[in-house]
Parts: structure tokens; C-alpha cells; sequence
């Protein structure tokens, strides 16, 4: 059985926001449907990265005035960074925004995408990779840990490690929350290890 994301709870969920932070920004998490599963498509950043360098990232970023909304955002910078054309994603829906470190709240929409060949910009992308769902469902390739947080406080790190990338951080915590919506995953209870 090729592992399947079911997103009708995606497109049902009511996504909490948030509007604290000092900058919106926002994501697409792209889905490519094979005849082995599903996949999805992660953006590796450049080492030379103010924020976030070389961690993988869905396609987006920073809202500029001219975005007509948060969603325009999110398709706009996949464009700038992928090649991805806004009338190629089939938006299902949104998740919960999330609070980054450096002060965004990010929203993130799950949007099918064409299974085609993308072109990463060459500037904030140093690669487009490809994972398969199926890779993310085998509980020997996650982990989690939890934090004290300054600002946060008790936060819990997820990292998926398929294929030898390591999803975490935010984009890992969408992750998490897609796959609980959309599979039958669960983050485990356990802790593997604590960091001070």
C-alpha cells in the first residue's frame, strides 16, 4: 500500500494565528503525488543564510506590502524560490502559524504541486529535494527533544532524518502537525533526550 496523505482534515482545520510578532512571513508545504506515494518537497538553504542557514525548509518567506494577502505571500516566494507558478498549486489548506526564532510568525499552506522538474533560485536555495512521505512514517527515522525556551519556555524539537536529510525546528513542527492531520502518525510521548 503506497502511503497516502488524507487531506480533507487538512482543508477542515481551523488554523490558530498568530499576530504578535514582529514580521509575517509565510510557507508552502508541497505535496507530489507519484505512483509510489506521496512525496514532499523541502528547499535546503544556503550556507550563507543570515537565518536559518542550511536547514531545510519548505518554499517561502517574508511578506512584502505589495502581497495582496498572507497566501500571495507564500506562492510568491515559492516562485522565487522553486519556479513554482501560482496557478500550479492546488491549495488544500493551512495549518497553525508558527513562531520562529528570529521574530516571524509563519503561516503554512498545503498545496498539491505538479510532480515536475523545479528550479531552486541559486541565492537563498542551495538544493530542492524531494522525501517520501513513507520516510517520515517510520518511527525509526524520528526523534524529538524538548528545550527551555527563553521566550517559549517547555518547546519540543521534532527531527526527521530520511534519506540523509534532517528536517526540524519549524518546519519540523509542521510537519508534525501535517502528518497528525493528514496520516496516522503521533509524536511519541517519550523523550529521547533533554538539552538544558
Amino acid at each position: 500500500m503506497e502511503p497516502r496523505l488524507t487531506l480533507e482534515p487538512v482543508a477542515a482545520h481551523r488554523p490558530d494565528e498568530i499576530h504578535d510578532q514582529e514580521y509575517d512571513a509565510a510557507v508552502v508545504a508541497p505535496v507530489v503525488e507519484r505512483d509510489d506515494g506521496d512525496y514532499l518537497l523541502f528547499t535546503r538553504r544556503s550556507d550563507d543564510l543570515g537565518n536559518h542557514p542550511g536547514q531545510m525548509s519548505f518554499p517561502g518567506g517574508g511578506a512584502e506590502p505589495e502581497d495582496e494577502s498572507i497566501l500571495a505571500t507564500a506562492l510568491r516566494e515559492a516562485n522565487e524560490e522553486i519556479g513554482l507558478e501560482p496557478e500550479e498549486a492546488e491549495v488544500v489548506g493551512q495549518l497553525d502559524d508558527i513562531r520562529t526564532i528570529s521574530e516571524y510568525a509563519v503561516t503554512p499552506f498545503v498545496a498539491r504541486i505538479p510532480d515536475r522538474e523545479y528550479e531552486r533560485d541559486g541565492i537563498e536555495v542551495a538544493e530542492i529535494v524531494v522525501l517520501p512521505l513513507s520516510g517520515f512514517l517510520d518511527p525509526a527515522n524520528y526523534e524529538f527533544e524538548r528545550r527551555d525556551h527563553p521566550y517559549y519556555g517547555d518547546i519540543v524539537i521534532h527531527y526527521f532524518h530520511v534519506d540523509g536529510y534532517t528536517v526540524w525546528g519549524a518546519t519540523g513542527r509542521m510537519l508534525v502537525q501535517l502528518l497528525e492531520l493528514a496520516t496516522e502518525f503521533e509524536a511519541p510521548e517519550r523523550v529521547d533526550r533533554s538539552t538544558p
